[in-house]
């Protein structure tokens, strides 16, 4: 079954005193765009995550949020920046003597300026950091996977009603292509008869209208493209029932019915087929657009 770009997935899991939240969203793109958001400790990982999403998600612009909470005892470490620390007090001094007042900064004050203090998780080695994080990656993956084949099957439920849609005008521009002839030949033979009255017969012989009408029916036949659009229609159902990534072919087989369908349009020369070509190149525009939606 085909699946839609677009989704939200999510896995948490806790290990001893270690929560995981893992949220991947995804909308449309050409290619497989990853963004991944995560804490510096686990940066080591990064490409993993970003290999198992490739292979999944196939085709999207994806952005993964990683959020890691470490709440237990000795988990946790304060660093201080004692070069910067010693930098901000020589500063606010200087600033007291440069405006004769009085500096009343104490540790504390110090202690809040920026950087000076940085609150620090007592870091895992990039196995062990793995072997936690990565099963929740994969539930997230299962989860936007679920909403993405759910949504798919909806796109691929009204865009088979659009190729039906499509089929009937198909149908009906080949019930009408073998009439275009005759009727031409019809409105030559009245004209001819409008122009010379009781001479037609003697200025423009059988033949002579024989041979016009074919030329005419050599001119605006559209068997062959007709027949190459019976078979990309049968290509369309076919690609959208199969399973993986079917956006790019179904892209494929659009533009070669496109091309057909204005081959039919150029060469028909009949208003009633220019009005379903025109029906059909809208019909054409609607899938068009929902195929962007299908990875």
């Amino acid at each position: 079954m085909a699946y839609s770009m677009t989704g939200y997935g999510r896995g948490e899991a806790t290990y001893t005193t270690r929560r995981y939240v893992v949220e991947i969203k995804s909308v449309n793109n050409r290619f497989c765009d990853v963004q991944i958001r995560i804490p510096r400790g686990y940066i080591a990982i990064e490409n993993k995550i970003r290999e198992k999403i490739s292979e999944k998600l196939l085709r999207g612009k994806i952005d993964v949020f990683v959020t890691i909470e470490d709440v237990g005892d000795g988990n946790q470490t304060v660093e201080m920046n004692t070069g910067l620390a010693k930098a901000y007090s020589e500063a606010v001094a200087k600033i007291g003597e440069l405006t004769g007042r009085k500096d009343e900064t104490d540790a504390y004050h110090i202690s809040r300026f920026p950087d000076v203090l940085l609150a620090r998780a007592t870091s895992l080695t990039p196995e062990e950091a793995a072997a936690e994080l990565l099963p929740v990656v994969d539930t997230a993956i299962e989860d936007i996977l679920r909403m993405r084949t759910i949504e798919g099957g909806k796109l691929v439920e009204d865009l088979l009603q659009k190729a039906s849609h499509f089929e009937e005008l198909h149908a009906a521009v080949m019930l009408r292509a073998p009439l275009v002839p005759n009727e031409y030949k019809e409105r030559l033979m009245a004209r001819v008869e409008e122009l010379l009255e009781d001479k037609a017969d003697l200025v423009y012989d059988e033949t002579r209208r024989e041979a016009e009408v074919a030329i005419f029916a050599d001119k605006c036949a559209i068997d062959e493209e007709l027949t190459r659009l019976t078979s990309h229609i049968s290509q369309l159902r076919e690609t959208l029932q199969a399973k993986g990534s079917i956006g790019k072919r179904l892209d494929f087989i659009l533009q070669e019915m496109n091309r057909e369908v204005n081959t039919i349009g150029s060469k028909a020369n009949d208003i009633t087929i220019t009005n379903y070509v025109l029906d059909m190149k809208t019909e054409l525009e609607k899938i068009r657009e929902q195929i962007q939606n299908l990875a």
